[in-house]
């Protein structure tokens, strides 16, 4: 975590801050999400007349991006230097996150317009926001103009595809995808797969892509995690018991679910049931009166997202223990009332959070925004960014 510490190099130090040195902290302030030390750094670059020089720009854009303000990073994007490959590829990232991905094409078209080259990271981030999106005829057309730029796909990039079709709902078209690829279907391009079928419920497709996962690594935690969602989603619980039961005897450790916030200069880590912070008991107060006020406007605990074989009531009290929600409940008392809140989460949201979020967003009249490991979700006003495609 960058502190006090860090800033006091930054500012008391002996030396000068070298482009190097800015670089660096951005490029670790986007992988953390941390966007208001972001501002601060930024704002000292700014202060000691530093340019935004082609490494320190696009780091910076990034940063922005990363953390989930597209317009920021538009801003940097539009005082540049020098734009090329990778800060156009850092935008594309952008909105593909956000789900904007009409117009993550359309900076693709635009970059093709003055003539930037693109690279095998620019087909990626074009193909992760059509996925995002539901624009199956874009994706399509993305990976067949890679053959312009002789560009071979990746794993990667067949993964995005099966991603893009699994989404949305052609279960069958991306299970013949994988058959006629020219490599051998990973693990990861089986897991596209199963993700797939756990949103639209295909058991017989999913549990034959699980199986082919476990060929792979018989002791990775998310396909059987996955596996158990799938099974408990549909009612099936005593299947997703077996399933734990199975996890349990491989020895198989579910990894553990966090979520951070930044609140106060500092960021604080949650993990579901958390029972280790200092404000526990006042922290789930206040997520029970949340809660008691968005299921009047009409949340619906889904319960199916709580991964074991337990009675409906204590069901639900786990799922009301979930990380994300700690960490919501911990910004909303720590916070002044408007404050933007957000939220970085190590694996995916659930959807119950989801939907939860959505509520609290209404009831408390703020923007919530929830980083995980796939894209950003922006709650406002009862909606979210990704339109509930996702």
């Amino acid at each position: 975590m960058l502190g006090r510490v860090k800033e006091n190099m930054l500012l008391k130090c002996f030396w000068e801050p070298t482009h190097f040195t800015y670089s660096s902290v951005f490029t670790a302030l986007a992988s953390m999400g941390s966007l208001e030390k972001g501002k601060w750094v930024h704002a000292h670059v700014i202060k000691s007349g530093g340019k935004l020089v082609a490494y320190v720009g696009n780091t910076l854009l990034d940063m922005y991006a990363k953390s989930g303000s597209i317009d920021d990073a538009r801003k940097v994007f539009n005082r540049l230097e020098r734009r090329d490959v990778v800060s156009l590829n850092s935008m594309i990232t952008g909105y593909a996150q956000r789900g904007l991905g009409k117009e993550a094409v359309r900076w693709f078209a635009e970059m093709l317009r003055i003539r930037i080259v693109p690279n095998e990271i620019t087909f990626l981030c074009v193909l992760t926001a059509c996925s995002h999106a539901g624009l199956l005829d874009e994706g399509q057309k993305c990976l067949e103009l890679m053959k312009k730029y002789s560009i071979e796909p990746q794993e990667a990039h067949y993964v995005t595809m099966v991603d893009l079709l699994g989404r949305a709902g052609r279960l069958d078209q991306a299970m013949k995808f994988i058959i006629k690829m020219p490599i051998e279907p990973t693990a990861a391009v089986w897991g596209a797969l199963l993700g797939a079928c756990r949103m639209h419920k295909n058991m017989d497709l999913g549990t034959y892509a699980a199986e082919r996962i476990f060929e792979f690594d018989p002791h990775d935690s998310g396909p059987h995690v996955l596996l158990a969602n799938m099974y408990a989603s549909t009612g099936r619980l005593s299947d997703a018991a077996e399933v734990r039961k199975m996890m349990k005897e491989s020895r198989v450790k579910k990894e553990p679910a966090c979520s951070w916030v930044e609140t106060k200069n500092a960021i604080h880590m949650f993990v579901a049931n958390d029972d280790a912070h200092l404000q526990r008991e006042e922290i789930r107060k206040v997520w029970d009166e949340i809660c008691g006020k968005i299921k009047e406007i009409g949340y619906i605990p889904d319960s199916s997202h709580v991964l074991f074989y337990a009675d409906q009531q204590e069901r639900e009290v786990k799922l009301q223990l979930h990380s994300e929600k700690l960490a919501l409940a911990f910004a909303l008392m720590t916070t002044p009332p408007g404050f933007t809140i957000r939220i970085k989460k190590n694996i995916r949201v659930c959807g119950d959070c989801h939907s939860a979020f959505l509520f609290v967003s209404k009831v408390v009249v703020r923007e919530i925004i929830v980083r995980d490991t796939n894209r950003y979700h922006h709650f406002r006003d009862g909606f979210c960014s990704c339109g509930d495609y996702w």
